[in-house]
């Protein structure tokens, strides 16, 4: 296996307000599987998702995109590492990627006693819960194109000042609190990626981006991804590659199986209970390592042809839904002073999509490292490395929960049932049906009347040859 270890700079997506005053407020779903209870699906409805697929010849951020203003007021600049290839996602690629790697906490076994009775009632086991223009200055513009609904271009320069005024001429307003972070950047040697929505596109057209980096990237720009959240903000990470990731420059930690505990009142365990804990230890500053898990290209790409589908059992159907209900078109450039690029249907866009996330990692399987935090703004003064792990073995992402609380069975008198409590109170509730007919252990049916039958057949057969060894027949 090749295990990536370079660290150099990528991209990670930050909205600034054009136009002074205006800010940007991302709101993202993280949707989740369903699962039949009694499993508990570990989900966070606010999360910012972001997606690193590395290998040794490119690294791709994919980063979702979801804007609440007026559209003419948007706009996306980010930190670079040379130029970069800028091509549309979708939300299906993040939510089938949730899908497939969702926290899933299965409760123990509700070990309730229960009588067998030889009328033949079954009794129930207890509950089972529910679970742009030409540089300026000292700004080069080094590629600009226009990517489906999206102007883009990308910007190099080693003048904070005249970057910031380039900007601000193209209807790019950084806000005041924001322009030492991007001289920051600019000292780093950073390039820029600046992004706005096309007019006429309507706040519908909003779509996640891929950035493409050559060579391998496992930097992300948290100071830059900090401008415009509040105390904290919620962020999940997927890494695709070849081997299992941790953050190199961040405390982190993963919850154990041991301690977890299912509560029945609820039928919820203490998992995130857990992770506040964690984190307020951490204060706010350290990520979960979730899971590592790997999983079958095949599979991944069928569930995002279905349309983020996934029905379980290690397959799904191959059957593509119709790809405009998750992509967009690409139109071929055409404007004056922007570089060529050919159109491509919704399909097609779906394809290149699929095949930059595996692109330069060694098939069939990918692994899947899984990272959340809900990180305080005060903690994202420094970008977000990542390293290869020296533990390279997969962490489930299946949680089985041995520990319990509040578990309610029924209660019996005879074989009928008259109310709940605890696993003490309905054992001595069985224990006394006895009398009533009811047996405590399970017999096989007729079990004890062939055992007698047998039990008499030997009996006379050993009085018979008895009588024969006396010489006179049995009485």
């Amino acid at each position: 296996m090749n295990r990536t270890t370079a660290i150099v700079g990528t991209a990670l997506g930050c909205a600034l307000g054009i136009g002074v005053g205006i800010v940007t407020e991302r709101e993202v779903a993280a949707c989740g599987g369903c699962f039949h209870p009694p499993t508990q699906v570990a989900t966070d409805i606010t999360d910012e998702r972001m997606l690193l697929a590395v290998s040794p010849a490119q690294s791709t951020l994919y980063d979702q995109i979801q804007y609440s203003g007026n559209p003419t007021s948007f706009a996306w600049v980010l930190p670079i590492h040379g130029t970069v290839d800028v091509g549309l996602s979708a939300d299906v690629l993040f939510d089938s990627i949730d899908v497939l790697t969702a926290t899933q906490i299965v409760a123990p076994v509700a070990n309730c006693p229960s009588p067998n009775c030889r009328s033949g009632f079954t009794a129930p086991q207890g509950s089972l819960g529910t679970a742009a223009g030409a540089g300026s200055g000292t700004v080069t513009v080094t590629k600009q194109e226009n990517v489906g609904p999206y102007a883009t271009v990308q910007l190099h320069s080693t003048d904070s000042g005249a970057l910031e005024a380039w900007l601000s001429q193209n209807g790019f307003v950084i806000p005041t609190d924001v322009q030492p972070v991007v001289a920051e950047y600019i000292a780093e040697g950073f390039d820029f990626l600046a992004m706005k929505l096309l007019p006429n596109q309507g706040i519908q057209a909003m779509r996640p981006v891929r950035v493409t980096t050559q060579g391998a990237s496992l930097s992300l720009p948290l100071r830059m991804a900090s401008v415009g959240t509040g105390v904290q903000v919620g962020i999940t990470i997927w890494v695709v590659s070849d081997g299992r990731y941790e953050p190199q420059n961040f405390t982190f930690f993963h919850i154990d199986d041991s301690e977890l505990v299912w509560d029945w009142s609820t039928n919820s365990s203490n998992y995130t209970t857990l992770r506040a804990q964690h984190e307020a230890a951490l204060k706010n500053a350290g990520w979960e390592l979730e899971s590592s898990i790997t999983l079958n290209e095949t599979l991944i790409s069928n569930v995002i042809l279905n349309g983020g589908q996934y029905y379980g059992g290690g397959f799904a159907p191959a059957t593509a839904s119709d790809a405009t209900q998750d992509y967009l078109p690409v139109t071929a450039n055409e404007d004056a002073g922007l570089e060529a690029g050919a159109g491509e249907s919704a399909d097609q866009v779906r394809a290149d999509d699929i095949a930059t996330l595996f692109a330069g990692i060694e098939g069939p399987a990918v692994r899947v490292t899984r990272m959340r935090s809900d990180i305080a703004h005060a903690a994202m003064t420094k970008d977000f490395v990542l390293q290869a792990s020296a533990d390279q073995s997969e962490v489930s992402n299946v949680r089985n929960v041995t520990q319990s609380v509040n578990l309610q069975c029924p209660l019996y008198n005879g074989c009928s049932q008259v109310g709940t409590g605890t696993p003490a109170q309905a054992a001595a509730s069985i224990s006394r049906t006895d009398s009533s007919g009811c047996a405590t252990l399970p017999r096989p049916r007729g079990g004890r009347t062939v055992a007698f039958a047998s039990l008499v057949w030997l009996l006379g057969l050993f009085w018979a040859r008895r009588a024969r060894s006396e010489g006179r027949r049995p009485s």
